[in-house]
């Protein structure tokens, strides 16, 4: 989309709001203004710096937010912003719903936060907005569904590629991790355990286990674990006679018990009966 010199404003109307996610409002403005809201505004506020620089104050905090930088506002949040450089130039996106903050819960995003898209991210993090403000066709999206598709992919690319306080984004986690969960995918058939990730990770394991909590909310150990279930589900639904002793084994887990009482635990049944439910999906009637 070609940014110009003319601001942009799309306000969406109350059908929509009926959604479980929805957008009230996308912008674009070239020469952003002074906006003072001691009582905060009533939806989720994403306010991303384009071009120049502004002031953005929040919680007693005052924030300079540059090119590639972003916040993202909780409702009713008190907040003030204004221009420090001669233009500054942002876009913006509101939004609400039922079931929003229980997805920004879910996203550990719902907290008025600064986010900072990496340098090759900067594009695609305005890429997606534009994309939303030179559709031309969002009346003939009566129910929309198409609308909070859009905002649900804009929100799942904040989670993942921003960088939020200055702390390292999920991409970064990952890339930072592939190599170990390669491995680990490779070997947990295996007899292997932490141990053996550490050594491959050449990490601490204390540095080990932080970067697994943030990119994925479990430790090695137990992402191990959730490998291993996958793979006897597969072996369970792919080789429907094979004993759950030899699933087990194969599935890397040290005996056929402790492969029983983790299954039903993780997932609320037994293997047998987790066999036996799509064994009768695919048996015709």
């Amino acid at each position: 989309m070609n940014w110009g010199d003319e601001n942009i404003r799309c306000v969406f109307n109350s059908v929509e709001r009926s959604l479980p996610l929805y957008i009230e409002t996308i912008g674009y403005s070239a020469w952003e203004r002074i906006f003072n809201r001691p009582d905060g505004y009533p939806y989720y506020h994403w306010l991303y710096t384009m071009e120049g620089a502004g002031s953005f104050e929040m919680g007693g905090e005052s924030i300079l937010l540059t090119a590639g930088q972003g916040v993202l506002v909780a409702p009713f949040a008190p907040h003030y912003y204004a221009p420090v450089s001669d233009r500054w130039t942002t876009l913006y996106l509101t939004f609400g719903g039922a079931a929003a903050g229980a997805i920004l819960d879910s996203l550990e995003m719902n907290v008025s936060a600064v986010y900072t898209a990496a340098e090759e991210r900067r594009d695609s993090f305005a890429k997606v907005i534009g994309d939303m403000l030179g559709k031309e066709d969002w009346d003939a999206d009566f129910t929309g569904m198409e609308s909070s598709t859009a905002l649900y992919r804009f929100i799942m690319q904040l989670r993942n590629f921003g960088m939020r306080n200055n702390q390292p984004s999920l991409s970064q986690y990952y890339d930072k991790l592939r190599p170990v969960v390669q491995w680990m995918e490779n070997n947990c058939s295996s007899n292997v355990g932490l141990p053996e990730i550490v050594e491959q990770a050449n990490m601490s394991v204390s540095y080990l286990n932080e970067l697994f909590r943030d990119a994925f909310g479990m430790s090695p150990y137990s992402y191990l674990i959730q490998m291993r279930l996958r793979q006897a589900k597969k072996l369970m639904v792919m080789n429907p006679d094979m004993a759950l002793k030899e699933v087990s084994a194969l599935a890397g887990f040290n005996d056929v018990s402790h492969f029983v009482a983790t299954f039903r635990k993780k997932e609320g049944i037994t293997p047998a009966k987790y066999r036996e439910l799509h064994l009768s999906a695919d048996t015709p009637e």
